[in-house]
């Protein structure tokens, strides 16, 4: 026969328990939650890599969203302004970036996947203008366009008199080049070719590829690190890319986009 005190002991053990199981049912729970939750990222309006208006909205949403598709991980892209999807991200509304450049300051709260396309980057100059350019240094006490918050792999702010005419957008900085109104622009090769098929067609005659080599850019995903789970996302998202590599799939994409916009 049990004795109270035994009772009791049974009694507590069993509610602890239940108590335990619970506990581990509501983790489960919410880990299941968590994993189920769309991962959103933000893009900024910059075509043919992001665009609402494009097929497959740009050719990086498409990588992104090819290579997401091989994870099992639920994602949206909203694109907008640069501005808004690097602040959004940092505030944790959204809960990163399908496009981003890396930087030091920037991986204070994102944590970027593995490079998913390589950008390189020109620099432009008008087509009457007879020297051979070959050096950044060589631009001193120009003026040159670039856009604003573009995280540029050379600094700029160190050639000795140049003068930096900023513009949101780069055809703003493609017609100023064609106007006179500045000497050079620097923009990346894709952007340049897609601006200049679609809205200066007229006026491709006009400028000219400076013999300048410039450092290539390459576009990554960068998810907040507020993020729960944001470290398997980023290792499953390699994971996928690099199959997509391996399969084809991937430079398929790239080529067909590059094909679209190459200058003839």
């Amino acid at each position: 026969m049990l004795t109270g005190l035994q009772i009791t002991r049974s009694t507590e053990v069993t509610m602890i328990r239940t108590l335990s199981a619970l506990l581990l049912a509501c983790l489960f729970g919410s880990s299941v939650a968590v994993a189920q939750q769309p991962l959103k990222l933000m893009a900024n309006t910059s075509p043919p890599y992001a665009d609402e208006k494009l097929p497959q909205r740009g050719l990086a949403i498409e990588l992104v969203e090819h290579a997401f598709a091989g994870t099992g991980v639920e994602t949206s892209v909203t694109i907008e302004s640069w501005s808004r999807a690097l602040e959004g991200a940092r505030l944790g509304v959204y809960n990163g970036l399908a496009t981003a450049w890396y930087s030091d300051e920037r991986a204070q709260d994102l944590v970027f996947s593995e490079p998913y396309l390589s950008s390189k980057l020109i620099v432009l100059k008008r087509h009457g203008d007879p020297r051979n350019y070959t050096r950044l240094e060589q631009l001193a006490g120009k003026r040159l366009g670039i856009r604003t918050d573009y995280a540029y792999p050379v600094d700029l702010a160190a050639i000795p008199g140049l003068q930096l005419v900023e513009e949101n957008h780069l055809i703003q900085n493609l017609l100023n080049l064609i106007n006179g109104e500045v000497d050079f622009v620097i923009g990346d090769l894709r952007t340049v070719n897609h601006q200049l098929h679609e809205y200066l067609a007229s006026s491709r005659h006009k400028v000219k590829v400076a013999n300048i080599s410039l450092p290539s850019v390459a576009r990554h995903v960068a998810v907040s690190r507020s993020y729960a789970g944001h470290e398997k996302v980023i290792a499953n998202f390699n994971a996928s890319l690099q199959r997509a590599r391996k399969d084809g799939s991937h430079q398929a994409i790239v080529d067909r986009w590059d094909q679209r916009y190459t200058a003839k």
